[in-house]
């Protein structure tokens, strides 16, 4: 049995009070971990040519045809 698994059913187990905390825990973790790989991935530039492209589309002109 795998570690994931192993989570999943102690997840499972938690009572509907742990169940709650557990969630807003890990709500709390994984959006300082998504913020994190943002932030990683702004400094050597990686989002740069992203960027540059939303741009240049927002200044497009647009056809209604």
């Amino acid at each position: 049995m795998s570690e994931v698994d192993q989570i999943e059913r102690q997840i499972e187990g938690l009572s509907p009070e742990d169940l709650a905390q557990f969630r807003a825990w890990f709500l709390e973790y994984d959006e300082g971990a998504w913020g994190r790989q943002i932030e990683g991935d702004s400094k050597p530039g990686k989002l740069d040519r992203m960027i540059a492209d939303a741009l240049a589309e927002q200044k497009a002109p647009r056809s209604l045809d």
